[in-house]
């Protein structure tokens, strides 16, 4: 399943191009990710949206049978024991869409990659030389 064949010029435009059902699971998503991430910025980046703080956090988009989470390598391994019902690869779980959307689980890998990339970005501040 694929949005307009055009690049969404934002999220809700992505959203947009989704049959009802299909939107309103991607709507809580995107409200789940903004609940665990409220001083992020949202972008579409890979033609899909994006959540980024201090780098990108995570990204999501529909197909045909699932839902595509793709919060990094770092959560996936992080979140493996929770994980294990879903297929996985590298950076991606893919949580079908016959099956209940576990947002909780989404929030929880939202605010590891908050934290992450926090982390990372004080880690950076420190390097600077005065």
């Amino acid at each position: 399943m694929k949005p307009k064949s055009k690049i969404p010029g934002d999220v809700d435009e992505y959203i947009a191009g989704f049959p009802v059902e299909i939107r309103e699971l991607l709507l809580k998503i995107r409200n789940t990710i903004r609940s665990a991430a409220p001083d992020a910025e949202e972008k579409i980046s890979y033609r899909m949206p994006t959540f980024a703080l201090k780098g990108n956090l995570v990204h999501f988009a529909a197909f045909k049978a699932h839902i595509g989470f793709f919060p990094t390598p770092s959560a996936i391994e992080a979140f493996r024991e929770e994980l294990k019902p879903y297929a996985t690869a590298r950076g991606t779980v893919r949580f079908p869409l016959d099956q209940p959307v576990p947002y909780n689980l989404i929030g929880d890998m939202v605010a590891f990659r908050v934290a992450e990339n926090l982390e990372k970005a004080k880690a950076k501040k420190k390097k600077k030389p005065k």
